[in-house]
């Protein structure tokens, strides 16, 4: 089986992680994940980060200090994974989904169409007409890897007043490399971003996230209060509600050693993804969709839009697996979910269209040039 995206472990991961062991530091104290916290800010070219225990603790993390409360709104996307709404609901807020463009991130003409015509400017915060409630923060996920319009996000978040939360769990790595906020990274010029080193993402440290913030107190509590909340350490007095989200020692040498290694695997990335695109130059039933021209982007996943109509995306998806190839569908989308269906939908038109046309091929950072021909036969035989 040709996977879809497993972790490379080829550098000084198990070195570190082994003086980890070593030295006793396992749980959640120990000096790697200082120095993660350290080496990832140098990277991201920022003051300081919280490493934390996931990319859904780090989202949490960012919500709760945008101020987010009980009955307030978070405008979200509809296509991307759960893992972006779904805090919103534990400070009992309530999603507003917005739609995505062609680039699969949020359609910014529709957010400031809803922002102009369907939202009043009060003393307390920005009203949305139809529910009445205050509408608190914006969400924007850099989806696969793929830089968002940031400009046009931070100029509309500013203008209404509401926190921009960037959810770059896919996209550490990704850089501007043109315009107003040429060589910031994804995840840098909102007031929050996350991070996620799931076993799938372009670096890993097994579970993991990261916290950024414009503000350098907002990072330190995120720290606080991923560590419970500790005011006295040795007599365990705690003035706030905290929470166990504090990223382990070992896990952060994994991290650091992982690190050490991303700009070799967003080149490689990039260039694997380059040689499925010349390989798919003349596939009539498809075409992978391209990455945002402004950026440096780590190209994390590699979507193929299906163009005939005629080729299913689940019949597709069966028949790759036929030949050995794990493939994976585009989300279900969140306004559809279960528990998401009550809440407002602004006008989803873009998202369902991709949803039921794209797949996703297999990009692990070390995919072979035979294991892409093989995919790309396979592709075309369908």
């Amino acid at each position: 089986m040709i996977p879809l995206s497993v972790p490379v472990i080829k550098g000084n991961e198990k070195k570190y992680v082994d003086e980890a062991i070593s030295n006793g530091w396992v749980s959640t104290s120990g000096s790697y994940v200082t120095r993660f916290e350290h080496e990832m800010a140098d990277y991201l070219k920022i003051k300081q980060t919280a490493a934390v225990q996931s990319g859904t603790a780090a989202l949490h993390l960012s919500y709760l200090l945008s101020g987010v409360k009980p009955g307030q709104e978070v405008i979200v996307p509809a296509l991307t994974f759960i893992a972006a709404v779904n805090p919103v609901k534990y400070l009992g807020a309530e999603p507003v989904f917005m739609d995505c463009d062609d680039s699969l991130n949020m359609d910014c003409q529709k957010l400031e169409d809803f922002l102009k015509k369907e939202c009043t400017k009060t003393t307390l915060g920005l009203r949305n007409n139809k529910s009445k409630r205050i509408i608190t923060a914006i969400t924007v996920v850099h989806v696969f890897g793929n830089m968002a319009d940031m400009e046009t996000l931070v100029r509309l978040a500013d203008e209404y007043g509401l926190k921009l939360i960037e959810d770059a769990t896919e996209a550490l790595g990704t850089r501007y490399t043109d315009g107003l906020y040429e060589g910031k990274f994804a995840g840098t010029m909102g007031d929050f971003g996350a991070y996620s080193f799931n076993g799938n993402k372009i670096i890993t440290t097994g579970g993991g996230g990261l916290v950024t913030a414009k503000k350098a107190a907002d990072v330190e509590r995120c720290a606080y209060l991923a560590a419970q909340a500790k005011d006295d350490t040795l007599f365990y007095v705690h003035n706030h509600i905290g929470y166990n989200y504090r990223m382990t020692n070992m896990q952060a040498a994994l991290g650091v050693g992982q690190l050490e290694c991303l700009e070799d695997y967003i080149h490689m990335k990039e260039q694997n993804y380059n040689y499925y695109r010349e390989g798919l130059e003349n596939f009539e039933d498809g075409k992978l969709m391209p990455f945002n021209e402004k950026a440096r982007n780590n190209h994390w996943f590699y979507s193929l839009l299906l163009t005939n109509k005629a080729l299913k995306r689940d019949s597709l998806m069966k028949q790759l697996k036929e030949a050995g190839i794990e493939s994976r569908p585009i989300w279900k989308l969140n306004h559809t979910q279960t528990m998401y269906q009550s809440c407002q939908a602004y006008y989803i038109e873009k998202a369902p269209y991709y949803q039921n046309r794209i797949i996703n091929l297999p990009c692990s950072v070390n995919i072979t040039e035979a294991d892409i021909n093989y995919v790309i036969e396979a592709l075309r035989k369908s």
